[in-house]
């Protein structure tokens, strides 16, 4: 009686574990008495098949892809990913345009009503209380973070283009590096 090639001699037990173990299957297969130069021939056997084949089928002829290596490098390669996207700004929503009242949601002040002025550059909304009203400064505000209300203000202000996010951007403090000396008089005084 032979064989069928298609069917496994480990039978399954249960989903992914067969009725032998590997070191049975081993024997079984008889692998251990195949001699070194045996084992070397499989190896190139592989190789070859790793390369892109051409083949005649039906009267045509069909190339047969390279096959994925079953194990890869244990170090990540690391690819850069492409955006699919480019950031533009964000559109403005329709019912806010100049003089809205809008209510902000988050920060410092929240709750207040507040006049719209105009969207900048980096999509952000330029609002103000005015600040004689309600103490609400000249602000730039994420319209996720505003309710548009229905009142709207004649508003008839221009504002300067020297406004934009980097007017709002805080300057960064010149830290100067302390030497060795002055770092430890630092914490003696303190000590005292």
């Amino acid at each position: 009686m032979t064989r069928n090639s298609q069917s496994s001699r480990n039978k399954p037990l249960a989903r992914s574990v067969g009725t032998y173990s590997r070191s049975a299957m081993i024997k079984k297969r008889g692998a251990w008495a195949k001699k070194a130069d045996q084992w070397k021939a499989v190896e190139k056997k592989q190789e070859t098949a790793a390369t892109v084949v051409t083949k005649d089928f039906c009267g045509g002829k069909r190339t047969i892809a390279a096959k994925e290596p079953r194990f890869y490098p244990a170090e990540d390669i690391k690819t850069p990913v492409r955006r699919a996207f480019t950031p533009q700004t964000a559109r403005l929503r329709g019912s806010i345009t100049p003089g809205t009242v809008l209510v902000l949601l988050a920060g410092r002040f929240r709750g207040k009503r507040v006049v719209f002025l105009r969207q900048l550059a980096s999509g952000l909304l330029l609002v103000t209380g005015p600040f004689k009203i309600n103490g609400v400064p000249l602000r730039i505000v994420d319209q996720a973070y505003v309710i548009a209300t229905r009142t709207k203000l004649d508003v008839k202000v221009d504002v300067p283009e020297h406004i934009n996010a980097k007017y709002f951007k805080k300057p960064k403090k010149e830290r100067k590096k302390k030497t060795e000396g002055e770092f430890f008089d630092k914490k003696e005084k303190k000590e005292k």
